[in-house]
């Protein structure tokens, strides 16, 4: 998710320049899967295996429950810097700005990382900075996790992997490891004395660790996906949809298969 507030006090944070068009086929966006479609289980395959990501629509996710939690994401990265930096530092829960991670890397953004236990609510152990923003992911988790159970069902099938459950139920499972994480990119002041050519970097090139990243972004571009010849491509922003990113996780579970 993507929220835009005022910017907070962050610093020292890498200017790129944007890429210049490559060769290669033409790339026609990121690929849509219905998933009340009679197709859509090798629709997803065929999306992993070409691009490693994709968008779902007909998810069965109430608008209502977006929204809900963009307006709580929006009321807290508003919030004066001192309440914010109550809910962290994050180690590796809680609020962050600008350092990601345990290793070093910045980034223009303020986030807040959150554990999610098997019942779709927010750990104890999350510093949730209010009821009202922990209800809101609770409701907002709960019905996410069933976007990524039927996607990694549809997985299975496309795949033949026997029973069909066999990668969902990874995410239903109590020990499973699960984050729940707000994004914020501030406006930059600096970009207004640059090139148009020139950006800063947000959350910077990564591959995710899980099965599945489930993402949605309210109506602000920025998100970049990579192809598999080294081109960058931007997603815009979709309401609607999720976009759907396959996982290191779930590339090591599925080689065999592929």
């Amino acid at each position: 998710m993507v929220v835009l507030a005022k910017p907070p006090a962050l610093d020292q944070i890498s200017l790129v320049r944007s890429p210049e068009p490559g060769g290669g086929s033409p790339f026609l966006g990121v690929p849509a899967v219905d998933l009340c479609s009679p197709g859509a289980a090798l629709a997803v395959v065929d999306a992993c295996e070409r691009f490693g990501f994709f968008k779902v629509v007909n998810h069965g996710v109430p608008a209502g429950v977006a929204d809900r939690l963009e307006a709580e994401a929006v009321a807290f990265f508003a919030r004066p810097q001192a309440e914010k930096d109550a809910s962290g530092p994050a180690d590796p829960l809680g609020y962050g700005s600008k350092r990601i991670g345990r290793n070093g890397d910045m980034g223009w953004l303020e986030y807040l990382l959150l554990a999610v236990d098997q019942g779709s609510a927010v750990s104890k152990a999350s510093p949730v900075p209010s009821s009202s923003l922990r209800d809101a992911v609770n409701e907002y988790v709960g019905a996410v996790r069933g976007v990524a159970a039927s996607v990694l069902e549809a997985v299975a099938e496309g795949l033949g992997v026997a029973p069909r459950d066999a990668l969902s139920r990874m995410v239903a499972d109590a020990g499973s490891d699960q984050v729940f994480r707000v994004n914020h990119y501030p406006p930059c002041p600096l970009l207004q004395r640059l090139p148009d050519s020139c950006s800063v970097t947000g959350f910077g090139e990564h591959t995710d660790p899980q099965l599945v990243s489930v993402l949605r972004s309210n109506g602000t571009a920025g998100l970049q996906l990579a192809l598999r010849d080294g081109r960058w491509v931007p997603v815009p922003p979709d309401r609607d949809a999720f976009v759907v990113i396959v996982g290191d996780s779930l590339e090591v579970y599925t080689h065999t298969y592929t």
